[in-house]
Formats: structure tokens, sequence, C-alpha cells
């Protein structure tokens, strides 16, 4: 079937333009689990169990599982390092909010990978890394309106 066709659009419906969840495959599940609990403060949803931990983020749940049981859950190999080709990000209303998220993470004993700064496309921002290398950015964008449950709407 052709792109054009009115069939194609009605059968392009399934798959919306939303992500409902982010599991992150961990070395340490409890030591995650603290990092993102205890450590930034978050709260694991009564729907973890003890293979896995939910987190509510927004709109969006944020899960943590054995990185050997999600490769095996998608039947992929589990090894590998390095950089992934992915980061997460947590966008915030300013620079000073950026700094106090950053002085959070410090507490949390995350890694540093860069500091806040101004960055090339106008905005604020600075990296870090959970246990397991996993990059966030944390990010003041001027251009992104921020809903008051933390959601961006593009324009």
């Amino acid at each position: 079937m052709g792109l054009d066709s009115a069939a194609d659009d009605k059968e392009g419906d399934a798959l919306k333009p939303y992500i409902t969840m982010v599991t992150l495959g961990v070395t340490d599940l409890e030591r995650s689990r603290k990092f993102y609990c205890e450590g930034l403060g978050w709260t694991a949803s009564s729907a973890s169990q003890e293979a896995v931990v939910f987190i509510q983020a927004g709109r969006v749940v944020l899960g943590l599982f054995s990185r050997e049981s999600l490769a095996e859950d998608a039947d992929v190999s589990a090894e590998g390092s390095g950089f992934r080709g992915i980061t997460l990000a947590h966008n915030v209303g300013s620079r000073e909010e950026v700094d106090a998220v950053f002085d959070d993470v410090r507490r949390a004993r995350a890694t540093i990978v860069k500091e806040p700064q101004e960055v090339f496309w106008g905005g604020y921002s600075g990296y870090f890394a959970d246990p397991d290398g996993h990059l966030w950015e944390v990010a003041h964008n001027p251009f992104w309106p921020l809903g008051d449950d933390g959601s961006v709407t593009l324009p």
C-alpha cells in the first residue's frame, strides 16, 4: 500500500506518537532503587515488585529492571557498555532550577558528566549519569513552555 491512501492513514493510527514507559536495564536493582527513590527522592509505585521498580515520572512510567532480564525479555544480548546512543531529559522552568536539580543529584552521588552551562541552542543544561551510566540531561529550554505536570507541548 502507498503512503497516500486513506486506508493507510487508518492503519497508521495504531501507533500513536507518545511514550508511556521507559525501562532502564540496571546491573544492581537495589542500588538503582536507592539512587532514584532515596537519593533523588522519587517514589516507587505500589505496582513495583521484587524484580522491577516502577516510578511515576509525569505522564511516563520509569521502570528499573535487571539488565540481563530486560535483554532476555527483548531477545537480545545483554553485552555492551559505553555510550548507549540515548539520553533521558528532565526539563525545568529556569536556569536556577537546573542548578537546584544538580545540587540534588550531587547529594544522591550521581556522576556529573557535564556541569550545567549555556548551550548552543539557547538554553541551559547539564548531564549526569545514574549508577549504571544512563545519561540524564537536566535542561531549561526557554522556547518550550512546561505544563504544571512538567510536560512539554511542542509548538
